[in-house]
């Protein structure tokens, strides 16, 4: 495929976008996620005349009576965006003290954001399913991306940094909770972020509420630091038990359970929590999963929480299962 580079001034892509024939959200184009911190720092990227990477379009449709085409933003939706909002110094758009408004700025520095020069890729007319592929392409890595990664990129926000935080308590080295590889694939703060929701919310399945969050507190998450300092209370009530390090409580589904149920009794049930007597209950309980569990029968808690370990343990079903047999233990000691 032969594409051509062109620069435009940035006022012809602005008046594009007015007049509806620059398509900034094509069927193919990922959600606006940038919050305020990134367009702030992306329009002083602009107001400083610095500049940013080529923006990709393809041809659109075009009306054989009037000869009008359009064209649709292939790659660049977010810069764009942010670029029209703040010309039009739109209400979705909450500046920072630093940067001027548009309407606010000198006849000088209104030419000189206007006549900024964008770097534009023009694909041309091509299928629709090849402008899918270049887009997915551009947007790709060497690897497939799981869902916290692919998250990771595109949320930069209160609740994502909440979930980096507790991801880098001392706790989970100590007890060698996650290897080398779960830690360069962002399992830990994958398994820190599913806590927090949980915690935050109820059992979900799998990794399906983590972009409903990520986007709802992405800007602002005042519970956050009450959150992270509760689960820091569970793990040291965890770490005063003294359960060698070697127990199945340090499995990442077990942990999992422990922690939720744990922070369920001490922070929404109230219950006070007896360190030795629940210890003694909890290596009980663990050894009888290891041991026996998959002989037990199917009507059996052991077995039921030990199933629920082994097949889909990051299915909401097996969540609640595994959470409701723990809870039952913890609360016949407590």
């Amino acid at each position: 495929m032969r594409t051509s580079a062109t620069n435009r001034r940035l006022r012809v892509l602005l008046y594009s976008i007015a007049e509806g024939t620059l398509k900034p959200r094509p069927d193919f184009q990922r959600r606006l996620v940038w919050n305020n911190k990134h367009k702030n720092a992306f329009i002083r990227t602009v107001l400083e005349e610095l500049p940013f990477p080529e923006i990709y379009v393809a041809a659109g449709e075009v009306d054989d009576r009037t000869a009008r085409g359009t064209e649709l933003l292939v790659d660049g939706q977010q810069r764009m965006t942010t670029l029209f909002q703040y010309f039009k110094g739109s209400a979705e758009l909450k500046l920072e003290k630093d940067i001027i408004p548009y309407d606010q700025l000198t006849s000088d520095s209104k030419m000189r954001f206007l006549e900024y020069e964008v770097v534009v890729r023009d694909l041309g007319a091509v299928p629709f399913d090849t402008i899918m592929t270049i887009f997915q392409r551009i947007n790709s890595t060497s690897y497939s991306l799981n869902a916290m990664e692919i998250n990771n990129s595109r949320y930069d926000g209160e609740m994502k940094n909440l979930s980096f935080r507790l991801s880098e308590h001392v706790f989970f080295e100590e007890y060698k909770v996650f290897s080398s590889t779960d830690i360069k694939r962002m399992q830990d703060v994958k398994f820190c972020l599913t806590l927090i929701i949980t915690v935050f919310s109820t059992y979900f399945h799998r990794d399906d509420a983590f972009e409903e969050f990520l986007e709802k507190y992405d800007e602002e998450f005042e519970q956050g630091n009450t959150i992270f300092k509760e689960l820091n209370r569970v793990l040291e009530v965890i770490d005063q038990m003294n359960i060698s390090p070697n127990s199945r409580a340090f499995k990442k589904a077990d942990l999992f359970t422990l922690i939720i149920e744990l922070h369920r009794l001490m922070f929404k049930d109230k219950i006070e929590i007896n360190s030795t007597i629940l210890r003694d209950a909890l290596i009980c309980f663990y050894e009888k999963v290891e041991s026996s569990g998959k002989f037990a029968n199917k009507d059996d808690p052991i077995g039921e929480y030990y199933r629920a370990t082994l097949q889909a343990s990051n299915d909401r079903g097996s969540r609640i299962t595994r959470g409701r047999v723990l809870r039952d233990i913890i609360k016949g000691v407590c």
